[in-house]
């Protein structure tokens, strides 16, 4: 084969392969680890979060002990914050008008639904409380106690 001929088979073979090559990088697009991070960068949770991923941070309430529930989806490898769970109004909780629409959970508590906010950075800073209260990441899959294995320290939830 003459060098021209192979040039042209190689840069044929190339442009056959790059579709299927652009299909494998686009559905890892949005792929993810869910990490908890100390201030050190030691993980102390990291849990698969593929693309259209959601999990939640669970908490009990320190004044009323009921289980609060803020949930997250994975949006192309962006954290969009996309509902709330409230059982009351206690103190520090409720809908704030214009960011989500409130509806009732049936049980005396509520939703916050279509909430639909990008985590700027990808990431926040949260604070664990005692066993008492118990911050949890809880996935389809899993749950992780941050309160367990960093309360009262900074940790830092993201997606990488």
């Amino acid at each position: 084969m003459t060098p021209p001929a192979l040039a042209r088979g190689i840069a044929a073979g190339l442009f056959f392969a790059a579709p299927a090559g652009a299909l494998l990088l686009a559905s890892q697009a949005g792929a993810a680890d869910l990490a908890a991070r100390l201030d050190d960068g030691t993980a102390i949770a990291r849990l698969d979060m593929p693309e259209g991923g959601e999990w939640c941070v669970l908490w009990r309430h320190s004044v009323q002990g009921f289980e609060v529930a803020d949930c997250y989806e994975n949006r192309d490898g962006r954290m969009v914050l996309v509902r709330s769970h409230q059982p009351d109004f206690a103190a520090g909780l409720g809908h704030i008008p214009g960011r989500g629409r409130q509806v009732s959970d049936g049980a005396g508590g509520y939703w916050i639904l279509g909430i639909d906010e990008p985590v700027p950075g990808d990431a926040y800073v949260l604070r664990p409380g005692t066993m008492e209260v118990d911050h949890r990441l809880s996935t389809e899959g899993a749950e992780v106690s941050l309160s367990r294995r960093a309360a009262h320290k900074r940790v830092r939830i993201s997606l990488e």
